[in-house]
């Protein structure tokens, strides 16, 4: 390894383009994909299209005029692509995300829709003539025109205040459309024409995310199957059940319905004789794995994965002799793509992650999106028979510049003698072979970076946000537990943390703080923990529970500090769920799991990171545990965000959060 090569930094991060949305033409031979790119200076990005051939050979990019093209898909007879896009079009702009077709030669992008709620996604049908997208709307206005007009008039208006009767108003970084539901439509791509297939009913698609793997079309083009919530009143974490819309008449079945199960993601068979589906037993546990289901047309539905110990990942893609469904699951902190044979229900591994964030299956060829702890996402593509083919370099001239340190998977005994799996990332040119022999008299800092979820895992995944080697590259060994509740490691792993949170994590994080003192390298006086989101609530529970002066200081990102005060999040129905009680039955189960019930125990030194625009964690939570250090005297330090969500999006916010983040580890090396 050069000495000559730099160390990865905030601004090589935002220097990377970021590929994604990937869509494979019917005969398979060429991919399109969404490449983002952005920029410090002007603090902000733009993602366009690009065409990949499967045979290999360079990519050609295909749309330049747009700021944020995407969802491209290509139409069933390959002569066109269609993508989702606000642009300017005959001296027109768009208000609203629109229809875009272009063809794959080139040449420009023509608007297809002119519709003023927007386009949220699509699919288009057999035919090629028509296709069907999600929108929100507003359910008591009839066509296109009427709701142009609500559109025009909401846009108008001068006030600012949001008012609802509904459970679920807000989701994420964003209040729900007020009044609007999510409803299916039917564009004919030569006139533009659009109806509404579920106007006059109460049919609405799921309102947090409604995205393309919510409904599927049938390969003669004659019906729609859709996921939705059958409850009157839509909440987060309803079970929702799939449903069928005949395409020319309109009339809506239930299709598959049990309110003990969660259904999502339907998928019709090649022959459409069959709806592949995922289903997960919420009723038994709100942490229930998805499993992989079917059900034969005018049949009951039937388990497929229930004795396969993974939870299964939409969306589902069948191979071409009905046979096989390709899906995405996490195993030990990376996520694979396998192929699930149907008569023998065995699952095999078709491509290996890292974590497989993406795929499209067209013939005999299947192509990924990929990333692993030591690059960004690559894309792939694979014949029968032939080893994975990579089918772009996007960002090798850039990344050949930059020297990563070593990474490894060590595994721990943690809470419950049970074993825990930890990462450890190492700073670039660091020996450790020598050092872990003693020879070497240079001692390094060591880093938790504990992972958010809680039932989401530290993966081997190239982490923009969070990213280990630009941690390591500042002199840090960094340490990433998949503590108890983490994801890919069964489902009695995942669900032993309910209703005790916090209790095993901990115990399973100061297993990790152990292994790393352990090492003849490790300066056991510069000792950090990091987290965000949960992780952000594990390093307030450390800060009340682990013995002062073990760690000495703390990050805590967007973390849950007091969770009666949570009750403000998006996903306050789930709490009992979680916790074990709503905090008006039993205040004192809900306390024991509070990091704000430990306070007179806090005396580590913490810098608090939140954004206004967090609602899966309010910024309250952050406030208050900032205000409370103050109060108490503990050194603090407060970074917040009015313009970030639950993440930090934009470049330049990016560079301040890094900064502050190493420049309060730097503060408190010499303590």
């Amino acid at each position: 390894m050069t000495d000559k090569k730099k160390h990865i930094t905030v601004e090589t991060l935002w220097q990377i383009d970021r590929v994604g949305g990937l869509s494979l033409s019917p005969d398979g031979a060429q991919a399109v994909c969404s490449v983002a790119s952005f920029s410090m200076e002007d603090n902000k990005g733009r993602s366009g299209l690009w065409l990949l051939s499967t045979f290999g050979g360079g990519p050609r990019r295909l749309t330049n005029c747009g700021e944020k093209d995407g969802q491209a898909a290509w139409s069933p007879t390959g002569e066109r692509i269609a993508f989702v896009a606000k642009r300017e079009q005959q001296g027109k702009a768009d208000d609203t995300p629109q229809l875009y077709v272009i063809a794959p030669d080139g040449g420009e992008a023509r608007r297809i829709s002119d519709f003023a709620p927007g386009i949220e996604a699509f699919q288009w049908l057999p035919d090629g003539k028509r296709i069907a997208f999600a929108a929100w709307v507003w359910p008591d206005a009839e066509g296109t025109k009427a709701q142009a007009k609500r559109h025009a008039d909401f846009k108008a208006r001068k006030e600012t205040g949001y008012a609802t009767s509904e459970a679920q108003y807000r989701y994420w970084d964003h209040h729900l459309p007020m009044d609007r539901v999510v409803h299916l439509h039917l564009l004919e791509v030569a006139t533009g024409r659009i109806t509404d297939l579920f106007e006059g009913t109460a049919y609405e698609l799921p309102r947090a995310e409604p995205g393309a793997s919510h409904f599927d079309i049938s390969p003669d083009g004659r019906h729609i199957v859709f996921t939705h919530d059958p409850l009157p009143q839509k909440r987060l974490d309803n079970p929702k059940a799939l449903a069928e819309v005949q395409v020319r008449s309109g009339k809506i079945e239930t299709f598959a319905i049990d309110k003990a199960w969660d259904f999502d993601a339907p998928r019709y068979s090649p022959d459409g004789s069959q709806v592949a589906f995922t289903a997960a037993n919420v009723g038994k546990t709100h942490t229930a794995p998805g499993h992989l289901a079917l059900q034969p047309r005018g049949g009951r539905w039937q388990l497929l994965s229930d004795t396969w110990d993974h939870s299964v990942d939409g969306p589902l893609r069948w191979s071409n002799d009905g046979e096989t469904i390709y899906l995405t699951a996490e195993d030990r902190g990376r996520r694979h793509l396998y192929r699930y044979a149907i008569e023998s229900r065995i699952a095999t591994i078709a491509v290996t992650g890292g974590w497989v964030h993406g795929f499209d299956v067209a013939g005999e060829v299947v192509a990924t999106c990929a990333d692993s702890m030591d690059h960004p996402v690559r894309v792939h593509a694979q014949r029968d028979g032939q080893e994975p083919l990579r089918i772009e370099r996007f960002n090798d001239d850039l990344l050949a510049k930059y020297q990563l340190g070593e990474h490894e998977e060590v595994t721990l005994k943690g809470a419950l003698g049970e074993p825990v799996q930890m990462w450890v990332i190492y700073p670039p040119g660091f020996d450790r072979k020598r050092a872990s022999k003693g020879t070497s008299k240079k001692k390094l800092p060591v880093m938790h970076s504990i992972h958010g979820g809680p039932h989401a895992a530290a993966a081997d995944t190239f982490h923009y946000r969070w990213n280990t080697h630009a941690f390591a590259a500042q002199g840090y060994v960094v340490g990433c537990v998949n503590y108890h509740g983490s994801s890919g490691f069964g489902h009695a792993f995942l669900d032993s943390i309910t209703h005790r949170w916090g209790e095993l994590e901990l115990q399973d994080v100061e297993a990790g703080t152990d292994w790393l003192l352990a090492q003849p390298w490790a300066d056991k006086k510069r000792v950090f923990a990091t987290g965000g989101s949960y992780g952000g609530f594990m390093v307030a529970w450390m800060n009340g529970h682990s013995k002062p002066g073990r760690y000495n200081a703390y990050i805590c990102h967007a973390g849950c500090f007091d969770w009666t005060a949570m009750f403000s999040d998006d996903a306050y129905t789930w709490h009992a769920k979680e916790l074990g009680a709503w905090y008006w039955d039993d205040a004192a189960k809900i306390a024991s799991q509070s990091p704000n019930s430990f306070v007179k125990a806090m005396q580590t030194p913490t810098l608090v990171i939140h954004g206004a625009l967090d609602y899966r964690v309010p910024d309250q939570q952050g406030l208050a545990y900032y205000n409370t250090l103050k109060a108490k005297g503990v050194d603090a330090r407060l970074l917040w965000f009015p313009d970030e969500n639950h993440w930090i999006l934009k470049p330049r916010n990016s560079k301040l959060w890094y900064g502050e983040f190493f420049g309060w580890l730097k503060k408190y090396e010499g303590r």
